[in-house]
């Protein structure tokens, strides 16, 4: 269910199926609800990863469901793979050249389209970039999919901290994450009702939506509240 509410807000609400995380100060995943006994990730989803996208398709390889083909997948970060972005744009500096190899997988939806190739999943994938909103825009996304008929979305939010050089432009203190949620309609009835109300902030912030939202789910709190830029 989407739909308007006070002044330009947006009222989600979805079932969650199944989600895993890496979150920053764990040294491994954290996963609940309906996950996968899927196995190890699949050499072809292995080779030319960074650590930061192994961590977004081990969390993603965990909630998908054995017909990984049926599901839309909607990608949401502020910065992509930025380790691979900088490294890119320090050998253009250096050198002039970039690595076709590492170019093509730069993309903000590289992983998703590296995910659906090796799925075999044609339902389809979007990239979502909305600064520090960017998760919000991507769970809302995501849910105008399932109202669109889609059966289920797979959404993959994912954040990676930013080199040391960056410290006097940064606005963020969060280390790297990585969510995966398996996502159904509310009319689903599988899974749990998680709603989500975007609305206009008065006193703008930086609090990371999705580490707040992931800290909820495997704290199994009711609620939690998160002020950005805008929302």
């Amino acid at each position: 269910m989407v739909e308007a509410r006070r002044n330009e807000a947006q009222f989600i609400s979805v079932r969650l199926v199944a989600w895993a995380a890496w979150l920053p100060g764990f040294n491994q995943m954290v996963s609940g609800g309906k996950v996968q006994d899927n196995g190890a990730l699949p050499g072809a989803l292995r080779r030319r990863i960074t650590p930061m996208g192994r961590k977004v398709l081990e969390a993603a390889w965990a909630v998908l469901d054995r017909d990984a083909s049926s599901s839309r997948i909607v990608l949401s970060s502020r910065h992509g793979e930025y380790t691979r972005t900088f490294g890119l744009l320090t050998s253009l500096a250096q050198s002039g050249e970039v690595s076709p190899a590492e170019f093509s997988l730069s993309v903000h939806h590289g992983l998703a389209g590296l995910l659906s190739i090796v799925t075999g999943n044609r339902e389809g994938h979007m990239a979502v970039s909305a600064g520090g909103e960017s998760f919000g825009y991507g769970m809302l996304e995501a849910a105008i999919s399932l109202a669109d008929g889609v059966g289920s979305v797979l959404l993959l939010h994912f954040d990676e901290a930013l080199p040391d050089s960056h410290a006097a432009i940064s606005d963020e203190e969060t280390g790297d994450l990585a969510l995966a949620l398996l996502l159904t309609s509310e009319e689903g009835g599988e899974g749990e009702r998680i709603s989500l109300d975007l609305s206009p902030t008065s006193m703008p912030g930086n609090d990371p939506l999705a580490l707040r939202f992931s800290r909820l789910l495997s704290a199994g709190d009711m609620e939690a509240v998160g002020a950005g830029e805008r929302m």
